[in-house]
């Protein structure tokens, strides 16, 4: 398998982790509050990538790679989740598949300004109709307007894609567990310290159900998922692999069909090769000639 094959993987793996993210999420909201929950779930994370770097003996970046990591702190480890956590306040997670289908747009865009890649012209043609199929799905169950809401998923966007592009291309250097594991015990300190300002009074009231997104979104949405796909982003190439975005909201209904025993439309299985489609031709013309 070579590289380009391998970052394909990689990123599939870390989309098919990041799937379950906005679930986990919407559900720990309903018993945690949203500062505090995207405090504990980096402080959760960063303890276990601090023990990680520490056990495989990591080399320290270097002064040119503190900024980056600064970017990738600031767009993944903090406003990501908080501006979604913020924002499954006032929207469903069925509405913030509009603006997901927007991610692999904003990656591949931050890939070409931060990253130097140029991919031809046809791949913009693919990853944008790949967005337009999944954000016409997500219009067709019915959406519900809340400006707030919508604002805000609208930024968790902006910084992700910034983030994404920037781990990715410091990963060539540092490589992609460190990367995500150095951004996490950057933002430790900050974060554990609101996580103990903003703890609760009492955790008496919290269900079963928001223990286990909040255990999911601090080990798998923030550390290991992270771990494959800024691999796949390096490997494979920023704006390629990040259209595999495209398919993160129809598998997380596809999880959501298998855990809640949901049924599975024809017209979702007829998105989901469309869209397939379009991020195969996106990744055939993704390198420019």
């Amino acid at each position: 398998m070579d590289t380009a094959s391998r970052g394909w993987l990689n990123g599939f793996i870390g989309m098919l982790i990041f799937s379950g993210s906005l679930a986990a999420t919407r559900v720990a909201v309903a018993d945690f509050e949203p500062v505090f929950l995207t405090a504990a779930r980096a402080t959760i994370a960063g303890a276990l990538a601090l023990l990680a770097l520490w056990l495989l003996r990591a080399r320290w970046p270097t002064r040119v790679q503190a900024v980056p990591l600064v970017i990738v702190a600031v767009g993944v480890v903090i406003g990501f989740p908080l501006l979604t956590a913020l924002a499954l306040q006032h929207v469903t997670s069925a509405h913030s598949v509009v603006f997901i289908a927007l991610l692999p747009l904003s990656t591949a865009a931050f890939g070409v300004l931060r990253g130097g890649e140029r991919p031809r012209p046809v791949f913009w043609i693919f990853s944008v109709l790949g967005s337009l199929l999944v954000i016409g799905f997500a219009a067709a169950q019915g959406l519900t307007a809340s400006p707030a809401g919508d604002l805000l998923m609208l930024a968790a966007i902006l910084v992700c894609g910034l983030g994404y592009a920037e781990g990715a291309k410091l990963s060539r250097t540092l490589g992609g567990w460190q990367v995500i594991c150095w951004a996490l015990v950057l933002s430790l300190p900050a974060m554990l310290a609101l996580a103990l300002w903003r703890l609760p009074d009492s955790v008496a009231g919290v269900g079963a159900p928001a223990w286990v997104g909040l255990g999911y979104v601090s080990l798998f949405s923030m550390l290991i998922g992270f771990v494959f796909w800024y691999r796949g982003l390096a490997q494979g190439g920023i704006a390629a692999v990040g259209q595999l975005q495209l398919l993160q909201p129809l598998f997380g209904l596809a999880l959501a069909a298998g855990l809640l025993r949901e049924s599975v439309s024809p017209a979702m299985l007829a998105v989901t090769v469309a869209v397939i489609g379009c991020v195969a031709g996106a990744r055939h013309f993704s390198r420019a000639r």
